[in-house]
């Protein structure tokens, strides 16, 4: 069992990691961070634009390990990250469709770092209670 948390470095996305920790921490945990492609990248070479792409996965790795190691969290809760790239809620309803990574629980921030979608539900988050295949919690 795996408990995949969408992590994009907002307040509510490390309070997500928290409450994931806390509740299931005797399971597997996996930090998702989606790296949104830029729209202008498409006009660019295949090779610079892969290159590109390695040093934003590359960047948001380290980005999160850093988030994480602020976090007070047991030592001996046991996570991992993954970086892909592509839209947030498409890639982390994938990722949790995906039987090789035995996702049971997913938790999600209310809202990420748009100032507009903090008003209501986030538009990702809403995409992934929509889409899941397996049960989601939101935190705010």
């Amino acid at each position: 069992m795996a408990i995949l948390v969408a992590y994009d470095g907002s307040e509510p996305a490390r309070k997500a990691v928290t409450r994931a920790f806390d509740e299931y921490p005797d399971e597997e945990h996996v930090l998702l961070r989606v790296v949104e492609a830029a729209g202008g990248s498409t006009g660019a070479g295949i090779n610079l634009a892969q290159e590109a792409l390695k040093d934003m996965r590359e960047e948001a790795s380290d980005d999160v390990e850093d988030h994480v190691a602020d976090l007070e969290v047991g030592d001996d809760v046991d996570y991992r990250t993954e970086v892909v790239v592509g839209d947030p809620a498409h890639e982390v309803v994938e990722y949790a469709e995906d039987e090789d990574n035995d996702v049971d629980h997913i938790f999600v921030g209310s809202h990420g770092r748009s100032g507009v979608s903090r008003v209501l539900l986030g538009s990702v988050a809403e995409k992934i209670v929509r889409r899941a295949p397996v049960p989601v919690t939101v935190v705010r």
